[in-house]
């Protein structure tokens, strides 16, 4: 582990920030602060994830003033998965902890992630102990999102966040031996296993500004998660086909046996709903394949992660992004 080896570690901070531009220096503020406090080198990499307000010329300003600060503009909107992806890459740290830029994550339980990582821990996971600050659907919603994901697949994601801390010798794996385009951190978090243990906190109010996740960033999310950890979805589409198959043969059985015994076979009703619950399973078949057919497709594509058009304070790497 990096920190037993290294007396004097660096602790860098990756802040993925969109539309921000109300909180961001507080919220910097206050991770500095706090990191300055652990007598600890640190440096903070925000990553403005193409926003469209005055995000990143808040972060250059701040960069300008405290060298520690360092920022990157992603060229549009490519999603916070890539906007976390870009601040690990170009983290130096031999420690990398991830949080929210409007300090829903709290800052106050850093010291106590460095702690479990001086002790040998080389993932932090920080989960929710509640969701407060949630709507009562919102709560269900992802409550709901979270069992299918750990049933389905495997992993553990329940009440999990984007908050962790991770060892340099993660961090690495995450960026040189997961290539994959369509990512799910916290997933591949939990699926990486090492060393890990688990935190609590309660979640915070928002700084400033409404939260960016909708209904439908949460089951996209959720999509891309299941399909990312297991083909079981797949499976199931062949199960019930069969068994739409057993059922045709049965159906079919009784009406040869009826007309045989001189019956006439009736249920036009029957037959219609028959047909129409027929054609809307192929058709939630044909979509659940076509979910994992895209993610062939951008697998395939190999195009970046995301493209950055302007940096504060940041050192040229000498590889292009993944």
């Amino acid at each position: 582990m990096t920190a037993i080896s290294n007396t004097n570690p660096l602790i860098s901070v990756v802040v993925p920030a969109y539309n921000e531009s109300q909180g961001i220096s507080h919220a910097l503020s206050q991770i500095s602060g706090i990191l300055s406090a652990t007598g600890l080198d640190w440096e903070i990499i925000a990553v403005d994830d193409g926003s469209s307000d005055t995000t990143f010329q808040k972060l250059s300003e701040l960069s300008s003033s405290e060298p520690r600060i360092k920022a990157l503009a992603l060229s549009r909107n490519f999603g916070k998965e890539s906007a976390m992806l870009a601040g690990l890459e170009y983290a130096e740290g031999d420690a990398v902890i991830i949080i929210d830029a409007d300090l829903q994550h709290p800052p106050k339980l850093i010291p106590a992630m460095l702690d479990q990582w001086r002790q040998g821990a080389q993932i932090v996971h920080a989960v929710k102990r509640s969701r407060n600050q949630d709507s009562l659907a919102k709560k269900a919603t992802a409550h709901a999102i979270n069992k299918m994901i750990s049933k389905l697949g495997g992993i553990n994601t329940n009440n999990s966040s984007d908050f962790k801390l991770l060892d340099r010798e993660i961090v690495d794996i995450i960026v040189y031996q997961l290539p994959e385009r369509q990512r799910f951190f916290r997933g591949l978090t939990s699926w990486l296993g090492f060393n890990e243990v688990s935190l609590y906190f309660d979640v915070d109010n928002r700084l400033d500004g409404a939260s960016k996740w909708s209904f439908w960033s949460l089951l996209e999310l959720s999509i891309t998660a299941l399909t990312s950890f297991t083909s079981l979805p797949l499976r199931i589409v062949t199960f019930l086909g069969i068994a739409t198959l057993i059922l045709g043969f049965g159906v079919a059985t009784d009406a040869v046996i009826s007309l045989s015994n001189g019956k006439a076979v009736s249920g036009f009703a029957t037959t219609i709903i028959s047909l129409l619950m027929i054609g809307s399973f192929i058709m939630i078949s044909l979509g659940i394949i076509g979910e994992y057919i895209a993610k062939i497709y951008e697998e395939v594509k190999a195009r970046p992660h995301y493209l950055i058009k302007a940096s504060a304070g940041i050192r040229k790497k000498n590889r292009p992004p993944l």
